[in-house]
């Protein structure tokens, strides 16, 4: 079982050491530096999310992707998530296609239709066609990566008729569909013949069991071969336990709490951080306190990949090195070591 152990960040506007936030372009230079630092240390997989509000400096992973692939020699590079529903899947095809050939075949994109709703006004999409647009992009991308040559007609764009797009694939484009845990969801990954990573950003990760489950009747029934699961979550890494939670609390509040009043949730207290951390899908603590937390994880839902959302609110460039160095030099050889060793005598 091939193990792969990736990082995720959204470009969070992050404090500089004057305590200010930081103006976006500082960020994004941040963010390459950071996916420099991933590669160095034998990360798998780099994933950045697009979004287009002021927390966040990211709208355009692709061209932040094509810096870091030109500094970087060994880590795959992909998005988390490309917002497919407000995007054009033949633009997305052809900037991922460009991405692939420039890091001789290290692009990856995981698509979705995002958790917030920005991109829809600002691109001229109606929130109404909301499943409709998501469900026929997918269709026209999975045939963008699966045929040279495509013929295709929906109702969110115009047909396409034996069209060729370019740039070729030169080497084969993983492409995944984040899934946050809906049945027809995952039925509509195995349907388009893609790869699944689940969004478990809170409560029990074995509560997403049913849906691997699924996804492995749906592949038997369609006749597809089952490929690789991967999940996505939230985590921080440092010296110790304690440490980790001190630094991550107040930035992991600030964020939550603004979205929760976006959203008319309640204000995030200790005692629900913590159990997020010691029963949730927070993967807060030492190296060796996440390394068996992912290993559980990944275990208990037989899936082979997991990528860490390292970077939550506004949390310090120096801060944000310094849990990358641990997850690359310590929790990733010790994961790989606990999933060789039988679950009986971990």
């Amino acid at each position: 079982m091939q193990i792969e152990l990736g990082l995720d960040t959204f470009g969070d506007t992050s404090f500089g050491p004057d305590g200010q936030l930081k103006p976006h372009d500082q960020v994004l230079r941040d963010v390459v530096a950071q996916g420099v630092l991933a590669d160095e240390l034998g990360v798998h997989f780099l994933g950045l999310g697009e979004h287009h509000r002021a927390d966040f400096a990211i709208s355009s992973p692709e061209i932040l992707l094509a810096a870091i692939a030109a500094k970087t020699s060994r880590i795959r590079l992909g998005s988390a998530v490309t917002v497919l529903s407000s995007d054009d899947p033949v633009r997305v095809f052809q900037r991922f296609s460009t991405l692939n050939a420039i890091s001789d075949g290290r692009a990856e994109v995981i698509l979705g239709r995002g958790s917030f709703t920005e991109s829809f006004p600002l691109f001229g999409y109606a929130l109404d066609d909301y499943e409709r647009l998501f469900e026929e992009k997918l269709d026209l991308f999975a045939r963008l990566v699966r045929d040279e040559t495509v013929t295709w007609s929906g109702q969110t764009r115009a047909p396409l008729t034996a069209q060729k797009v370019f740039p070729t694939l030169g080497a084969g484009l993983q492409v995944w569909v984040g899934v946050g845990g809906s049945p027809e969801s995952v039925v509509r990954v195995v349907r388009q013949d893609l790869q699944m990573m689940l969004a478990i950003i809170g409560g029990d990760p074995r509560r997403f069991k049913p849906y691997v489950d699924l996804y492995h009747r749906a592949c038997a029934q369609l006749g597809r071969r089952a490929k690789p699961i991967g999940i996505h979550s939230p985590g921080h890494v440092a010296a110790t336990d304690e440490l980790a939670a001190e630094q991550l609390w107040p930035h992991y509040k600030a964020m939550f709490d603004r979205i929760g009043a976006e959203r008319g949730w309640p204000s995030v207290t200790p005692e629900r951080f913590m159990d997020e951390v010691t029963q949730g899908s927070l993967y807060v603590g030492a190296p060796e306190t996440v390394a068996r937390k992912i290993a559980r994880a990944m275990s208990d839902l037989g899936v082979t990949r997991f990528d860490m959302k390292y970077a939550t609110g506004p949390m310090p460039h120096e801060t944000l090195l310094e849990g990358i160095r641990l997850y690359g030099e310590k929790v990733i050889p010790l994961v790989q070591d606990l999933l060789a060793t039988p679950a009986t005598t971990r």
